[in-house]
């Protein structure tokens, strides 16, 4: 179907959002949960599967399809689609879910397709397909991690992807190859060969943090690489988190000494 063409601006710093500018008729779709706010003239609509597949009338077989995709890219079966039925501009916006960027991929310019991470998408305009990238290879089936099962975005139109931290974008020439930690890939072209190889030493391996293997990506072709991983970021707030059980201190040893020390003089009283 054709696609919905829409302005947008992208606001804030480490928190984003994205608000995305409707014509009457126009409408985006939206990863479930990811609505910030959005003018009265916007109708929300939940559909099964994806909006492209929904609208489309491509029947149930094809809503079932495209549900089915999503279920194992571990997203909702539902998305959501906000459409303006008003007779002026109105606009929705979209927050990121973490600290990180919010990156505006012109599927058009990008040759019509785009591999991402299983989380990455956050919203689109009406029309972009979204679907799910198996790597082929077994290595990358049994070691790539976050890189097995990647979302694909298909369309001519404009899709929003998030990423952790900062995020780069780098043009690998043919045969260019760069080794990149498998959390931090965020997405690439299909033109790009994704690999996973092993770092090589077994104390490298068992010591270096990085992990046994690495995401080798081969070029032509673009590639987004980001900062902080999600999974990098909840493993450091797990491990920074108390683990005595139910415990909800917060502060420093020495704050929770000097608490102890004062419910100690209200309960035993004052010597003087």
């Amino acid at each position: 179907m054709a696609m919905d063409v829409v302005d947008f601006e992208i606001k804030g710093a480490e928190m984003q959002f994205v608000e995305v500018e409707l014509d009457p008729g126009e409408a985006a779709i939206g990863e479930a949960g990811s609505m910030m706010f959005m003018d009265a003239s916007i109708a929300m609509d939940t559909v099964f599967g994806d909006g492209a597949a929904s609208s489309s009338g491509g029947g149930l077989f094809g809503k079932l399809l495209s549900a089915g995709k999503r279920l194992v890219t571990g997203e909702s079966l539902f998305t959501t689609v906000y459409t303006n039925q008003g007779s002026s501009k109105a606009r929705v916006a979209f927050a990121a879910p973490y600290p990180g960027k919010i990156l505006p991929m012109d599927l058009r310019q990008l040759g019509g397709t785009l591999i991402c991470q299983k989380d990455a998408f956050l919203c689109a305009a009406r029309g972009v397909s979204l679907g799910i990238a198996l790597q082929q290879k077994l290595g990358v089936g049994f070691f790539g991690g976050e890189g097995f099962i990647m979302q694909k975005l298909d369309g001519d139109g404009l899709a929003f992807v998030h990423a952790g931290g900062t995020v780069v974008r780098r043009t690998l020439r043919p045969g260019e190859t760069v080794l990149v930690d498998t959390g931090c890939v965020v997405a690439y072209t299909p033109s790009v060969d994704f690999e996973i190889q092993y770092v090589g030493k077994i104390k490298t391996a068992l010591f270096g943090g990085e992990g046994l293997f690495l995401a080798k990506l081969t070029g032509p072709g673009e590639i987004w690489l980001q900062s902080l991983p999600f999974s990098r970021l909840a493993s450091r707030i797990f491990a920074a988190a108390p683990q005595r059980g139910g415990s909800r201190e917060e502060g420093s040893v020495l704050g929770g000494l000097a608490a102890g020390g004062l419910l100690g003089g209200l309960l035993g009283g004052d010597d003087d």
